[in-house]
């Protein structure tokens, strides 16, 4: 079997959304650390770049979402499932609102300056200013906006108490068995838990702290460090894995042999340009060719992504 390869860093959110699917998973996996903020050289020679983390690699093929890694690693390892059968609509709904609500509510949390100046606490000035800049660059041109931190603070004890209500439903996780909608909180919630500053926005419930530990408890897997030029050179030297077997029309004409750009609609919006080689109900697959990296297929969700002509 061809390396799972995570490009990440230890801070990320989202990083520790994938982190724990593949712990759920039981994976062993290569771990590829990438720099926080812009520049990402050997990740760009990958991506042609798509600049949010986490990035999942498995030989020549790219997969941009943690949205779309969940389906690509539920076809590696069938069990246990991130879509329960029977609630695949469900789980997948909810994980796209956390993603994206819950998500944006963490952020304004931690963003106050009395957060940032704990988590910054040990970082020069300069580099607290060059992590700020980059972000405000990453909200740029796209759907998201960053919501006020006290309209955060007025809403968060709606959204904890609809988990908590949620919890007490169906027992020790969202849907009854983990799926895919609670490692999609999960990220969110662990990122408040970082300071003392935003842990209690988490600690004062302690139905979802509970839930929260138990949803840790799966661990990331085994991962074994692999370098960021090890990674690239793992690309230049596969082959993209076969196309899926799927037939479907695009509703706004594209198909395969277009060359086109790809890029998200909420934030971090940078166009992916290269020729698509497969559309289909779930995702998109651009085939880029890089110096470095070879020939690459850049793998998209459908949902959240936009796609243009080049």
């Amino acid at each position: 079997m061809t390396d799972i390869i995570l490009h990440h860093y230890p801070t990320s959110l989202f990083a520790e959304k994938a982190r724990l699917i593949l712990g759920f998973k039981g994976l062993s996996w290569r771990s590829v650390t990438v720099p926080s903020i812009m520049p990402k050289p050997d990740l760009t020679a990958l991506t042609g770049g798509y600049r949010k983390t986490p990035v999942l690699q498995i030989g020549a093929d790219i997969y941009c979402d943690t949205a779309l890694m969940a389906r690509r690693l539920e076809q590696e390892k069938a069990s246990p499932a991130f879509f329960p059968e029977g609630q695949e609509f469900t789980v997948a709904s909810f994980a796209a609102w956390a993603d994206s609500v819950m998500f944006m509510h963490a952020v304004s949390l931690v963003f106050q300056p009395e957060s940032l100046a704990v988590r910054f606490a040990k970082v020069p000035p300069e580099g607290v200013k060059a992590f700020v800049a980059d972000r405000a660059a990453l909200f740029q041109g796209g759907s998201a906006t960053r919501l006020p931190v006290e309209q955060a603070k007025h809403q968060w004890p709606t959204l904890m108490s609809r988990l908590e209500q949620q919890l007490e439903r169906n027992g020790d996780f969202l849907f009854g068995a983990p799926s895919i909608a609670d490692f999609s909180v999960a990220h969110t919630l662990w990122f408040l838990k970082q300071t003392p500053v935003t842990a209690p926005f988490v600690d004062d419930y302690p139905e979802v702290a509970a839930w929260l530990a138990r949803v840790l408890g799966f661990g990331h897997g085994a991962p074994s460090e692999l370098s960021p030029a090890e990674a690239v050179e793992i690309a230049l030297n596969a082959t993209p894995a076969a196309l899926p077997d799927e037939q479907f029309v695009d509703l706004n004409g594209f198909k395969a042999g277009d060359q086109v750009s790809i890029s998200a609609v909420d934030y971090g919006v940078d166009p992916v340009e290269g020729e698509l080689v497969f559309s289909g109900r779930e995702e998109l697959i651009l085939r880029r060719e890089d110096e470095r990296a070879g020939v690459v297929h850049v793998h998209f969700p459908r949902f959240g992504f936009r796609i243009e002509k080049g």
